[in-house]
């Protein structure tokens, strides 16, 4: 039944491509680009196709500029294999990041390693017109620079997302973005698919592929800066949730004192007490406490979370004990979700490492001290890796993965790039 399947499939060759036939051409050029087989006589094994219909579909991706020959392989007792490479620079992915206080942007080949970059502060509270028109500018230079055109774009928010259409579900910080769609606004300006995800999934996606050290077990990344967040990877996949809520921990309610107001209008919230935003509300009234604090203060009539942060890394006695207490606040509300999700990693990120080692160490020992001891029998807890870089190589990788996931890249493999298929690559995701 095999050989005869096989064999159908090999005679379609010299026929009009069918949709079959463009998921197996697909499924060639996603194993050599994932590493999973980098020979033809790999790519045989892996599918079970045929050496004329592998040949075939080889050539026809060379072609259009997705594979070409590399190096021999060593020979296993016959004639040596020719090495397949993918060509990551065959076309360009664009990422962007958006936080409360800043865009980064950049421009990526299809492995997700970014040729160009740029940074720009920017306070998302301007609201969603004036935000994406800075991202735009952004990518307009990188543009520029590159000399590219994106094949997808990829753009991290803070603030809960509807994957499914790329619009802003009621976002605390973000006012006057509640249902708009980052993708519709940049769909009308790129001919490329557009993915949008909430900020700290995308900075977990970036650590579990290429933080360090990496070793692929489920990851919890916990933000911990202005406001505070966390985003699961399971498998290499992000877990969004049913609604795209998942990771939202800034929201759970930590204290019953109604003087913690946060940003979302409820009291108590965890970001309330311990994030950044919510320690100048804390800190500005006591200011005087610390020679540090109050000459910030007095220069400039009010005080940033990063004030605290610096404060905090000179050992300012009063930045420190509030840093290291939101840090155990932080590390309990954690431990419950290790004993629920039982990570294998938990990565710290966010601009509380900027305050110094104090910090995190309160952080983890809470974990530890207060999760169950199977949950962290092999617990492995680290801080972020990339230089705060994460989350734009999250979106970068998450671009890369929406297009050439397997049904996505059938869609576009025989015409080489994916222009003109954005609105047939997002109806397909939908579908799913």
């Amino acid at each position: 039944m095999q050989t005869q399947a096989i064999a159908a499939l090999e005679a379609a060759v010299n026929t009009q491509p069918s949709p079959q036939d463009a998921f197996i051409y697909a499924r060639l050029v996603n194993l050599v680009r994932t590493g999973e087989a980098l020979t033809r006589p790999a790519l045989e094994q892996a599918t079970g196709l045929g050496r004329k219909l592998v040949a075939q579909r080889v050539q026809q991706a060379m072609a259009v500029g997705l594979l070409e020959d590399g190096e021999f392989a060593p020979s296993g007792g016959g004639r040596a294999p020719r090495q397949l490479r993918f060509r990551s620079d065959a076309g360009h992915v664009y990422a962007g990041l958006m936080g409360a206080g800043e865009i980064r942007a950049a421009v990526s080949d299809l492995d997700g390693k970014a040729v160009a970059a740029m940074h720009r502060d920017w306070d998302i509270s301007e609201g969603p017109e004036a935000t994406m028109a800075q991202l735009q500018d952004m990518f307009e230079r990188l543009a520029k620079r590159t000399k590219t055109r994106p094949w997808s774009i990829g753009v991290g928010v803070p603030g809960p997302v509807n994957f499914g259409t790329g619009q802003l579900v009621a976002p605390p910080i973000m006012p006057g973005w509640d249902g708009f769609s980052v993708r519709s606004w940049l769909r009308e300006r790129y001919d490329a698919p557009v993915w949008v995800d909430n900020d700290v999934n995308l900075m977990a996606l970036g650590e579990w592929h290429r933080g360090h050290p990496s070793d692929r077990r489920d990851l919890l990344y916990v933000k911990v800066g202005t406001g505070i967040g966390s985003g699961l990877v399971s498998g290499g996949s992000v877990y969004r949730g049913d609604t795209g809520a998942a990771g939202d921990i800034g929201h759970v309610k930590v204290s019953d004192d109604p003087g913690f107001t946060c940003r979302c209008g409820e009291t108590g919230c965890l970001e309330a007490v311990t994030g950044g935003w919510g320690l100048v509300q804390q800190l500005t009234p006591v200011a005087s406490d610390s020679p540090y604090l109050s000459s910030r203060l007095a220069d400039r009539g009010k005080l940033t979370p990063e004030d605290i942060g610096i404060a905090a890394a000179r050992g300012d006695g009063l930045a420190s004990r509030a840093v290291v207490d939101s840090a155990r606040i932080v590390g309990a509300t954690v431990s419950s979700l290790v004993n629920f999700i039982n990570p294998g990693v938990i990565v710290v990120g966010g601009g509380m490492l900027r305050s110094g080692e104090q910090a995190f160490e309160a952080l983890a020992e809470t974990v530890m001290r207060r999760s169950t001891k199977l949950a962290t029998e092999k617990l492995t807890l680290r801080t972020a890796s990339l230089d705060f870089q994460e989350g734009v190589v999250g979106a970068s990788l998450m671009a890369v993965e929406q297009l050439f996931a397997q049904s996505a890249l059938g869609l576009w493999i025989e015409q080489g790039s994916p222009l003109g298929q954005a609105a047939n690559l997002h109806r397909l995701a939908a579908g799913h």
